[in-house]
């Protein structure tokens, strides 16, 4: 993918995903051909970085091109920038996760946000585990935070939790 247009290109392929899904298309593996594939491979994106949100855009979640694209951009970043462009070969285990009830300083969902925006970075979400779900949005509203700028927060602090949950409890309280 281009790098000077890639935000232009990605739009194309979010639209084209979206006429999909209105024509009745649930298969998220039939929506890319080999070409598009590579072009979002390229980026460290896949097919349900672009499914999971336009499933969700069109059920009417708060979730638009302009997000996906925010969040587009910092797992490229992330990707070009901290894994040389290198896919991982590790994928998390979406049963590890913290449970969705568990709090950490009285804030749900936290304890699982971490671990989330950490693998969604390092493309190592498995395709039944969507960054910016349901429960994410949720934790999101309420304390402030958009999801793209908390994986670029999550990224500066990858590997100091405690700054990371000092952060979101100083946005939850501004």
């Amino acid at each position: 993918m281009q790098h000077s247009n890639y935000s232009t290109r990605l739009k194309t392929i979010w639209d084209d995903a979206v006429t999909q899904y209105q024509n009745g298309n649930r298969a998220p593996e039939s929506y890319f051909d080999a070409v598009t594939l590579a072009e979002l491979a390229s980026i460290g994106l896949n097919a349900m970085d672009v499914y999971d949100p336009v499933e969700d855009f069109l059920s009417g979640a708060d979730i638009d091109f302009t997000t996906f694209l925010l969040i587009s951009d910092a797992r490229r970043d992330y990707f070009l920038n901290k894994q040389n462009g290198k896919t991982s070969a590790h994928t998390l285990n979406s049963s590890t996760l913290p449970a969705k009830d568990i709090e950490v300083r009285g804030i749900i969902w936290l304890s699982r946000m971490i671990p989330k925006a950490i693998a969604k970075l390092r493309g190592e979400l498995p395709p039944e585990t969507m960054y910016c779900c349901s429960g994410d949005r949720r934790f999101f509203e309420a304390n402030n935070i958009h999801p793209a700028e908390f994986l670029r927060v999550a990224w500066a602090y990858e590997n100091e939790n405690e700054k990371l949950i000092d952060w979101v409890i100083a946005r939850r309280g501004s």
